[in-house]
């Protein structure tokens, strides 16, 4: 059996993948910060580690995929003033946009979706534990980690400590001991939402909770911690070091960071306004031809996200389901298998090994998915003979589903029964009617997606299929 190579940022090498417990894996991806819809550098992550999960699974693993909602922080404090709300609303809400985009995208649910406010009790027990073996202390309230203390803090991101130091500077406000560390605590100001703690009223750093629920969840060490490029430093560091310093355990054997999405060539950079909503490209674009472009590109390179570029994956995706659908076609006039029909299923056979290679090379899709092509391009000349063979076809069908389900993508269209569409046109109504228009616009484009085409008319909605 081939071995499943992981490019580990902490080795900065290709690794041969040795889980702790045998048959299982133990994975924790770093999810979003819940104030606002997702963009499609937040996209990313969920739909490359998504697919990771799913070609373990494909290769026999067990696979216990924890990814957490960081519920509360400033940016939630903020947009609840800005809002009008407050934190606990502006999260729901923004969960369940998050949870409606990636299940667009076809991303399945986490094993677990904690939230740093149903594990408070856990994250104060775990700084606790810090500050009893001196790696933390109090000050006015708030909590730090010292960070000098740890010694080996930068070895993610091969980075010293004297590095690290330039250009450090201790903010208005904070009271630490050295401009080096990072809050574990925070102190509560006047009207913002906190807990009760042993330094008072307060709310977790950001760092400290990914590291107290992936021990809850996945133990003291677990086999790969994943995230975007941007949380190598200084999130996933401080994550190391604080468990690490808990535990004197590895805190994770493999670290998985996929690349950025620049857009039409510039670095995408929210604070520039230079960046777009999967909720509102998923308006526009079918979800999956998101997803198929994501995964059009290995996962630790750039992606170019522009209109262009994902019409084109539109059309690629088009041709390898095309080349399902002629094959299926094709199943009710073909013939029994015969002796030259060897040739074609030993064919098929090896684009399936040629898919498990490039994938077992560091998830590698880009190189799977040239690999379907192949297989569109050698169904399409099989085809062209004179008689074909049901099971030669079968062969190639299964290899498409095989694959197409590793990639998270579906060959066959959803269809509706007519009375969800009813259901949908109803509710559609019911927005309207409570001029809540942004949900009335996101049925009809979801029907439209779907190829049911609405008529709104005096006498009601009437709807047909395209």
């Amino acid at each position: 059996m081939m071995t499943i190579k992981i490019y580990n940022t902490l080795t900065q090498k290709k690794e041969a993948f040795k889980p702790i417990e045998n048959g299982k894996v133990k994975m924790y991806v770093c999810g979003p910060t819940v104030y606002n819809y997702i963009h499609i550098g937040n996209g990313r992550p969920p739909v490359v580690f998504d697919t990771v999960r799913r070609y373990l699974e494909y290769r026999g693993y067990e696979v216990n995929y924890v990814s957490n909602f960081t519920d509360v922080d400033d940016k939630l404090i903020r947009a609840a003033k800005q809002l009008d709300s407050d934190v606990p609303t502006i999260a729901e809400r923004f969960i369940e946009a998050y949870f409606e985009d990636i299940s667009a995208l076809g991303c399945k649910t986490a094993t677990v979706h904690p939230r740093v406010t149903e594990h408070i009790d856990i994250i104060i027990e775990f700084i606790q534990g810090l500050i009893n073996k001196g790696y933390a202390y109090e000050s006015g309230g708030d909590v730090y980690f010292r960070t000098r203390k740890f010694q080996e803090y930068g070895k993610l991101s091969q980075q010293s400590i004297d590095e690290l130091r330039i250009g450090t500077r201790i903010e208005v406000g904070e009271k630490k001991q050295d401009p080096l560390d990072f809050v574990l605590w925070k102190a509560a100001k006047p009207g913002e939402i906190y807990w009760e703690s042993p330094w008072g009223h307060g709310r977790p750093g950001w760092h400290i909770e990914c590291s107290a629920m992936a021990q809850k969840y996945l133990g003291e060490t677990i086999d790969i911690h994943a995230g975007g490029q941007d949380l190598a430093f200084p999130h996933h560091e401080n994550e190391i070091a604080q468990s690490e310093s808990l535990t004197g355990k590895p805190f994770a054997n493999y670290w998985m960071h996929n690349g950025y999405i620049n857009i039409n060539n510039e670095k995408m950079s929210k604070s520039q306004g230079n960046f777009v909503l999967v909720h509102d490209i998923i308006k526009v674009h079918d979800p999956e031809v998101l997803r198929f472009f994501i995964l059009s590109v290995h996962y630790r390179h750039p992606i170019n996200y522009s209109e262009e570029l994902l019409e084109n994956a539109k059309s690629s995706l088009e041709r390898l389901k095309t080349a399902y659908k002629n094959l299926q076609h094709r199943l009710n006039v073909s013939t029994n298998l015969t002796d030259d029909d060897s040739y074609w299923i030993e064919q098929v056979e090896s684009y399936r090994n040629q898919f498990i290679e490039e994938m077992d090379d560091d998830f590698n899709t880009a190189n799977g998915i040239s690999v379907l092509f192949e297989l569109a391009k050698t169904a399409n000349i099989y085809l062209m003979e004179k008689t074909t063979s049901e099971q030669v076809i079968n062969h190639f069908l299964r290899l498409f589903e095989e694959t197409f389900h590793v990639l998270g993508l579906k060959l066959e269209e959803e269809q509706l029964l007519d009375e969800e569409i009813e259901d949908l046109i109803k509710q559609r109504y019911e927005a309207r009617k409570n001029r809540d228009f942004q949900k009335a616009d996101e049925i009809r484009e979801h029907l439209k997606s779907l190829n049911i085409i609405l008529e709104d008319t005096p006498q009601g909605t009437r709807w047909k299929r395209g």
